[in-house]
Formats: structure tokens, C-alpha cells, sequence
């Protein structure tokens, strides 16, 4: 054991650099891993020197289900590239996996014509298990003979196809993937509607925010139609001037999941819920010009007053001068502003209202305690 003293006025140093030292939390050393690196059922594969589509998922299930039997595979991209998670029974098949694979590279003859050679990076995955909705070309689940299949795991569809020029083509689809480009001007859905309804019906839209831009998926009901829009609009402008420039390609998506009516999404195969409630409602008339409760109008026939006989008191309903009173008969004099005409009915006894009260207090009767005189 080596033992180095330094004074407090003088730091310890090692090759010019100060030294400082305090305690530590913990009480033991332990050589910590990374998540890639604890062993787990679910390795994640990242297949360097391809793209999306260059290997299949069935290539992927034979290469790994030789060390055991594979549960489940989905595929995806990452800005590490082409990926794939695979899960197996236990770890110790998983690791047997990773021990074989890891730097590998997949057959050659199990390749398309274009890929050279591609290499297997493996790490463990933090999952335990995969939650595959669909079978399709990315995602299956071998354990569930039973789960629905996504129309593009058919064969032949959404798979790369290669061009008489030799160029790997599209693969088309129904839905159109749109990035908008120099936006100064508010792009909405209804806009969206206008220009891509000119080429066919337009199903669903949908509008998202991605890496900084603005881009919207638009369904259509067929492949065709959605090539013949691609191909009029692409590279074209939705306002004049060069604003809001579009450039088209194929989604993945076949049916859009999207709200029937919000801001930034519509589906037009469903009517506009306010619509289909108005329609259950039955019409309704015109606003009456009377009340309509009979049993209201009995009690009250009109609003018209006759004088009470004792002036001081409350007058007393008039039923025989319906239809023939004008309602709100005033005395003479009482409302100069008014023009009514002055009737012969004598006006309420009123006494002198006192200074700053409220003119409606002139109306109101005199209140006598119980037991003054």
C-alpha cells in the first residue's frame, strides 16, 4: 500500500492536475451496466447497411428462430436505422442468439440482387413483452394464430419492386404521406379538402407537426386515385407565389385512424354529429307570439288591472274586460312621458315620498306594527 501525504495548504496533484477528495454515499463498488447490456428475453437487432424493406420480416424469423423459438417480431426505423425487436421464450435462448449473431451478416442468398452485405448489431431490450396489435410485413406475433392481419402483410403488397431502370420503385398505397414546404400561409384541413378532392373523394385528413414542419396524411378510397393526385400535384404550390409547396409520397397507413370533426383531422365517411342530431330531433315550429299553457292563461286572462274600489289597496282582477281594456291603464298626469291617454280610473293612493329613497317606494303601502296605534 502506497501512502501519499499532502498539507492542506498544498492540494494534492496528479500529472499537473489538483486532486480533490471528499467522501462518498455509497459503501461498496458495483460495476454498473447498461440497459444493452442485462440479459432479457427481447434482443433489439439493428440491421446495418440496408433500409426499410430490404430484409423481410419472414427473413428475420428464419435467421433467428434457429436458436429457438421466436414469439414475436416488429420492425421499425430509428435514426440508428433499420431495427428490429425480437422475443424469444427466456433469456437464455435470447443470449444464445445474441452470442451467434452479434457482427454477423445475414446469408447473402437470403438478400435482394441490390444489398450487399448487411451486419447484425444485437443489444438486450428493456421490454419483456411485444404488443403487436396486427400481423403485417412489420410486426408479428407466432404465438396467436387468431390476431387480425393488416392488409399490407398480403404478399405482394408494400413490398419494394424494382423499376425497368432498375431502381427500386415505391410501393403505392391509398394514402398519400403530404410535407408542406415555405409556409406563410394557414394551411387547414379544409383547404387540404379542396385541393386533393379535385382528383377523387377524399376519405380522411389528417394534419400532424414532425421534425420541425408540417405534414398531413390524405386517404383516398384506392390506390389509383391517390397516384393520380401524387403525380398532378407533386412539387406543386397551394397558394400562388411559391407558398406552401407540396411533395408527395406513399404511406404505410392504408385506413387512417383519425376524429370525424376537429382541427387538425376529419374523417368526411361519417356525418357531422350535429347534423345527425338535428336530425333526430324532431322540427320545431316557430316561436309562439303567447304563452302556450292553457291552464295559465285561465288564471290570468290578461295583464289588465281595473282600480280597486278602496284607494290604498291592491286592485282586483277585471275578467270581463278581457279584449276590451287596453292593458296597463294609467292615471292622468302620473307619467307625463307616457301616452296613454287618461283614463277615468283614479290613480293609487301614494304617500309623499321622502328625499333621496327610490322612486319605487312611492308605491309601496305604509306598514303598521302589531299593537301600535
Amino acid at each position: 500500500m502506497v501512502s501519499y501525504y499532502a498539507s492542506s495548504s498544498e492540494p494534492a496533484q496528479v500529472r499537473g492536475k489538483t486532486v480533490y477528495i471528499q467522501y462518498s454515499n455509497r459503501h461498496e463498488i458495483v460495476n454498473n451496466k447498461s440497459p444493452g447490456d442485462v440479459p432479457g428475453n427481447v434482443l433489439l437487432v439493428t440491421i446495418e447497411g440496408v433500409e426499410a424493406g430490404d430484409v423481410s420480416i419472414d427473413v428475420i424469423h428464419l435467421v433467428f428462430s434457429a436458436f429457438g423459438f421466436v414469439h414475436k417480431i416488429a420492425t421499425f426505423e430509428k435514426a440508428a436505422g433499420f431495427q428490429a425487436l425480437i422475443q424469444f421464450t427466456d433469456a437464455d435462448t435470447a443470449s444464445s442468439a445474441r452470442n451467434a449473431l452479434d457482427g454477423r451478416s445475414i446469408p447473402r442468398y437470403l438478400l435482394p440482387a441490390h444489398v450487399g452485405s448487411c451486419h447484425l448489431r444485437i443489444s438486450y431490450s428493456a421490454h419483456t413483452d411485444l404488443n403487436i396489435k396486427f400481423q403485417s410485413h412489420r410486426s408479428r406475433d407466432y404465438t396467436n394464430p387468431y390476431l387480425p392481419v393488416n392488409p399490407t402483410a398480403i404478399e405482394g403488397v408494400m413490398q419494394p419492386t424494382v423499376g425497368p431502370d432498375g431502381k427500386k420503385k415505391e410501393p403505392e398505397s391509398n394514402v398519400l404521406l403530404a410535407s408542406i414546404e415555405n409556409m406563410q400561409y394557414a394551411v387547414t384541413v379544409d383547404v387540404l379538402h379542396t385541393v386533393f378532392s379535385a382528383f377523387g373523394t377524399v376519405q380522411k385528413i389528417a394534419i400532424f407537426e414532425k421534425n420541425g414542419g408540417t405534414q398531413a396524411l390524405i386517404q383516398y378510397p384506392d390506390v389509383a386515385t391517390a397516384a393520380v393526385a401524387k403525380e398532378a400535384l407533386e412539387g406543386h404550390c397551394i397558394y400562388d407565389g411559391g407558398y406552401c409547396k407540396l411533395h408527395l409520397s406513399y404511406s404505410r397507413h392504408t385506413d387512417l385512424n383519425v376524429k370525424a370533426y376537429s382541427d387538425k383531422s376529419r374523417d368526411y365517411t361519417i356525418q357531422d354529429p350535429s347534423l345527425l342530431a338535428a336530425q333526430q330531433i324532431p322540427a320545431v315550429s316557430a316561436a309562439p307570439t303567447h304563452w302556450q299553457n292553457h291552464q295559465a292563461a285561465q288564471m290570468y286572462p290578461r295583464s289588465d288591472y281595473a282600480a280597486a274600489a278602496v284607494p290604498g289597496q291592491g286592485p282586483s282582477w277585471n275578467s270581463s274586460a278581457q279584449g276590451s281594456t287596453p292593458p296597463f291603464v294609467s292615471a292622468a298626469g302620473n307619467f307625463p312621458s307616457q301616452s296613454y291617454q287618461a283614463s277615468s280610473v283614479p290613480a293609487y293612493a301614494t304617500a309623499p315620498t321622502p328625499a333621496g329613497s327610490s322612486p319605487m317606494s312611492q308605491y309601496s303601502m305604509p306598514m303598521t306594527q302589531p299593537g301600535s296605534s
